[in-house]
């Protein structure tokens, strides 16, 4: 079990998920002869598979920190390749929204907005930026200081885009409330674990 556990790791781990994304979407998107209706059920698909990516990757350290087990190491240790799965999964979201915007012009302007256009704009930046600088010698280039910036404040920033998106259609179907358990937990989390560092103590103290 530890040699698996082992081997699903860093480049296996994300080339796994990378063709399971690839083949579900497709499988997905086939259930309705990849028509409207079934880009839009990708789109749906890949807008949860990113959210459960971007926690597990967001929330790895303070779970580590607060939990430790095999578990969270292992996700620790692996949070660079779950992080590049979830823009890996949010390409493919991209891509299913530009094949609903060809495909039904009239209902994808029905569904979008100028504020969805830049402040969803700035979230796919901020996924390009992090997923550039998530190899050893880019993060390299542009210091620790510059990198720990970027990483946090896109973080943050694509968690709150998370909130927003979800948060909105709660109104319309609360069942969609069950999708910001998540988010809401890795904040909680990385807030504990924050307060609990003693580094950060140290640094607060008069």
């Amino acid at each position: 079990m530890s040699r698996r556990h082992e081997w699903f790791e860093g480049w296996r781990l994300l080339v796994t998920l990378t063709l399971g994304l690839i083949a579900l979407s497709l499988w997905i998107a086939s259930m309705r002869q990849f028509e409207v209706e079934g880009v839009r059920m990708v789109i749906r698909f890949t807008a949860r598979s990113s959210l459960l990516l971007f926690c597990l990757a967001f929330g790895a350290s303070a779970l580590a920190r607060l939990w430790p087990n095999a578990w969270t190491r292992w996700q620790r240790r692996n949070r660079r390749s779950l992080g590049l799965s979830f823009a890996v999964s949010h390409a493919i979201h991209a891509a299913a929204i530009v094949a609903f915007a060809r495909m039904d012009p009239a209902g994808f302007a029905e569904r979008t907005s100028a504020a969805s256009f830049i402040f969803g704009g700035l979230g796919y930046a901020f996924i390009i930026a992090m997923s550039a600088t998530s190899f050893d010698r880019t993060a390299a280039l542009i210091g620790p200081r510059a990198w720990r910036a970027l990483h946090l404040v896109g973080g943050y920033y694509l968690w709150f885009q998370f909130m927003v998106s979800f948060g909105k259609r709660v109104p319309a179907m609360p069942l969609y409330a069950a999708f910001l358990i998540p988010l809401l937990a890795v904040m909680v989390l990385r807030l504990i674990a924050m307060a609990s560092d003693p580094v950060r103590q140290a640094a607060a103290a008069p």
